[in-house]
C-alpha cells in the first residue's frame, strides 16, 4: 500500500515538470554538439600560478568528451587578490580573503567572432595563524579551491554558449 502511495506521489509531481522546458545540458553523451563543441575549445596558457590552476582545471572539464581540433580559443584574463580583512589591536592580521576573478571570452577561430564576454569570480576567507607555514598552504589551498570553482562556472557558461549557438544553427537533418 505504503508503495502505491509513493508512487502515485512520484507521477504527480513529475507531471508539472515535464513541461517546465528545463532540459539537460549534456544530452546525448559525448557525441552530443555541446559535449563536441567543449571538445573543441582550446585554451591558451594564462600567466600565474592561479592562471595555471585554472587553465588546468578548465582543460579537464572541456576535454572530458574527447579531443578534437580546436574550433573555439577560451582568453582568460586573470585577476587573482589577496587581502587583510580582520586586523587587530596590535596591527596583525587575523583574516585574510583570497580572491580569484576571471574575465573570458570565447572567440570562434573561424569567424573571428566573439561569441561569449563574460566574467566569473569568486573568494575565500583565510584564517590567520601563528604558523607561517599554515598559513601559506591554507592561502594555496584556497587559490586551489577557487580555480576548481571559477572554472566549472566558466565551463557552465561556455556549454550554454556552445548550446545556444548549436540550436540557431539549421539542422542538417531536414
Amino acid at each position: 500500500m505504503r508503495t502505491r502511495g509513493v508512487l502515485a506521489l512520484a507521477l504527480a509531481t513529475s507531471i508539472p515538470l515535464a513541461g517546465c522546458g528545463l532540459q539537460p545540458l549534456y544530452s546525448g553523451g559525448a557525441g552530443a554538439s555541446v559535449a563536441q563543441g567543449l571538445a573543441g575549445v582550446d585554451v591558451p596558457p594564462i600567466p600565474g600560478r592561479g592562471g595555471w590552476l585554472l587553465r588546468n582545471a578548465l582543460v579537464e572539464r572541456f576535454e572530458a568528451a574527447g579531443s578534437t581540433t580546436p574550433q573555439y580559443r577560451l582568453d582568460v584574463r586573470i585577476d587573482d587578490a589577496l587581502e587583510a580583512l580582520g586586523v587587530l589591536n596590535d596591527d596583525t592580521i587575523s583574516r585574510e580573503r583570497r580572491i580569484l576573478r576571471t574575465r573570458y571570452q570565447l572567440i570562434d577561430l573561424a569567424t573571428g567572432e566573439i561569441l561569449l564576454d563574460a566574467t566569473a569570480g569568486s573568494d575565500a576567507g583565510i584564517d590567520v595563524v601563528s604558523s607561517e607555514y599554515a598559513t601559506i598552504a591554507a592561502e594555496q589551498t584556497a587559490l586551489e579551491n577557487l580555480a576548481r570553482e571559477v572554472a566549472d562556472r566558466m565551463a557552465t557558461q561556455v556549454a550554454l554558449t556552445l548550446r545556444a549557438r548549436a540550436k540557431e544553427a539549421p539542422s542538417s537533418d531536414s
